[in-house]
């Protein structure tokens, strides 16, 4: 039990350090481009690295998780609604998991 304890310890300083040296640390405007550019592209970038491996693993088969992430890139970079978005890469893995699941 005590070692639970000095886990969920640790795992709290570790987590307050993550959010409060940056305030400490940056007080003043960050005036560098590249500096500016990078962080601006991180939350972006983070989420991206989140989602991908979940979409391409959350089916039967790797292959209907791509068809739908390609499916879902092409309608997202034409600038439909996320509601067309999400319910064609849904249709896509619906119809590759069918076609794969009766071949």
């Amino acid at each position: 039990m005590p070692r639970i304890l000095i886990y969920i310890l640790v795992m709290a300083v570790v987590t307050y350090l993550i959010r409060m040296l940056p305030i400490v640390l940056l007080r003043k405007e960050i005036k560098n481009k590249t500096i500016r550019s990078f962080l601006y592209y991180v939350p972006y970038v983070t989420l991206s690295v989140m989602t991908f491996p979940a979409i391409i693993s959350s089916t039967d088969n790797m292959i209907s998780g791509i068809a739908g992430f390609i499916v879902a890139s092409f309608l997202a970079f034409k600038g439909k609604s996320l509601l067309f978005v999400a319910s064609g890469a849904s249709i896509t893995v619906l119809i590759c998991e069918l076609i794969i699941r009766f071949i």
